[in-house]
């Protein structure tokens, strides 16, 4: 091993004569183990050069290349500022003279080369269709600057032309020898997409039970359907276990669905469904306000809700507390910009905001505005505690870059990102009908003693959401969320007594 770390550093210090003096490939050969190498090359150029083009806190872009040794565990890529060389297992593969600082299309010809070389080397990564190269490939490049970041495919890489309209989570798959549910395929924009779920994760268990106990017609009526029921998957991903929250679209995914609930003797409720926080989601919100001026409470489901536009969360927030800082963002090496919605409230009639762990991003900040602010009782579960917003940026061939670089606070300046948002209600404390009337009866009583973990910065997280864990069953969770909220918008003294507490 020291021999060959001595040949390697030799290598990189000598190098070799570069094997073409204008490009890396030949004109009359433009296509190379299927792939337009030209074509792949601009495209990663574009890539770097838009990359450069962000603040990073000093890390450098151009280190970015070595990053693509996380494709394959036997690969290694070492850059100085002469050679750049790829070493799979002991032997050097490739070797080449490493562009100039902003030389972006010799940049976009060695990465094309170096993936060339893995290709050869590595089946996955062979026999993966150009979008999944690409997906791999800018992956891997991303995690280098930015660990959330991530590339999205170009819309002429989908199956449809609007990957917004659904009929199921968005996803595809196919069981495996063990029952197991194998996705392969992931729609544009949809449940599954936002949640992170990535093709070939599996799906071990749905709502708590094991996919391998459930029938096809199950496991169908989990993934599709025309309402916007709730289910919690468990899932193996090259990462380990994961667990994510996934609402079903109607027919047509919407960021927000509104449904109202009418009473005889007074305007009812109105429960409000947000997807993501975004123009679109405040306009819905702002219609059905007005549609229903007469409501007595508003149910605002921000349980599975994602947001990156700050202007939008402004907008969407300020319907209901007015021109209040909703939140500040943080943008590296950069002061706090602090956004203010420009309109006043037309509403002020109770809230209960129900979230749970898969509320992240600017939807974080809504429901910390509702709390600072005194609009709205918290019922659920801990937020995610990932409270970034991302920049993205637009690729030539229609694809794109989302990169999470720029951090959230609350209105009133506390940190969220990392730490999240504490119910004030818990609802896997209360489950059963028993629990429930004890719990309300507590609270009439003065009897609550609840502790507002929102405002404790000695308590660890990890043990704040012990004591509040996520709830199994999707199912289980959207009854008790119902029967919670409506309770507590329907009884006055119940919500009243929740915001003395």
């Amino acid at each position: 091993m020291r021999f060959f770390k001595f040949v390697l550093c030799a290598f990189l210090a000598f190098g070799a004569t570069p094997l073409y003096a204008e490009s890396l490939f030949f004109e009359d050969e433009p296509v190379q183990d299927g792939l337009n190498v030209f074509d792949v090359s601009a495209t990663f150029a574009d890539i770097y050069k838009k990359l450069d083009s962000v603040s990073w806190g000093g890390k450098n872009i151009n280190v970015a290349i070595e990053s693509l040794e996380k494709l394959n565990s036997d690969a290694h890529i070492a850059a100085t500022d002469e050679r750049v060389v790829l070493v799979w297992k002991d032997s050097i593969i490739a070797n080449y003279p490493r562009p100039k600082p902003g030389d972006w299309n010799g940049f976009g010809e060695i990465t094309t080369a170096l993936v060339l070389k893995l290709r050869a080397n590595d089946p996955v990564l062979h026999n993966a269709s150009e979008s999944e190269m690409y997906q791999m490939v800018v992956d891997s490049l991303m995690r280098g600057i930015d660990e959330n970041g991530r590339y999205i495919f170009s819309r002429e890489a989908e199956i449809n032309e609007d990957g917004r309209i659904l009929t199921s989570v968005g996803l595809e798959g196919v069981r495996d020898e063990r029952g197991n549910y194998r996705v392969t395929g992931i729609y544009k924009d949809s449940p599954a997409d936002t949640a992170g779920i990535r093709e070939e994760d599996l799906i071990i268990a749905i709502n708590g039970t094991p996919v391998a106990a459930m029938s096809d017609a199950d496991l169908s009526g989990v993934m599709s359907g025309f309402n916007s029921g709730t289910s919690k998957l468990k899932l193996l991903t090259p990462a380990g276990e994961k667990d994510v929250v996934l609402r079903r679209a109607t027919i047509i995914l919407a960021d927000a669905d509104v449904v109202h609930r009418s009473d005889p003797e007074n305007g009812g409720l109105l429960e409000i469904v947000v997807h993501k926080i975004s123009d679109n989601s405040a306009a819905i919100v702002n219609e059905a306000l007005l549609s229903y001026p007469d409501i007595t409470g508003i149910v605002l489901d921000l349980r599975a809700a994602i947001g990156d536009d700050e202007k939008a969360a402004a907008k969407l927030a300020g319907l209901f507390i007015g021109p209040e800082p909703v939140l500040r963002i943080v943008e590296t090496a950069r002061d706090e910009v602090e956004v203010v919605p420009g309109g006043k409230a037309v509403t002020d009639v109770p809230v209960v905001v129900l979230m749970s762990d898969m509320t992240r991003g600017t939807a974080e900040a809504v429901a910390a505005a509702f709390y600072e602010y005194e609009r709205g009782v918290l019922v659920g579960t801990p937020t995610a505690g990932s409270a970034r917003i991302a920049t993205r940026i637009n690729l030539d061939n229609g694809g794109a870059l989302e990169l999470l670089n720029k951090s959230i606070k609350t209105g009133k300046g506390r940190n969220i990102d990392g730490r999240g948002l504490f119910p004030i209600v818990c609802l896997s404390n209360i489950r059963t009908s028993s629990q429930q009337h004890a719990f309300f009866l507590n609270v009439i009583n003065n009897d609550f003693r609840s502790k507002d973990f929102n405002q404790d910065d000695e308590t660890k997280v990890e043990d704040i959401r012990r004591g509040c864990p996520t709830i199994t069953s999707g199912t289980d969770e959207d009854a008790l969320a119902s029967a919670v909220a409506v309770k507590i918008l329907t009884d006055k003294k119940v919500y009243n007594k929740l915001f003395a507490e």
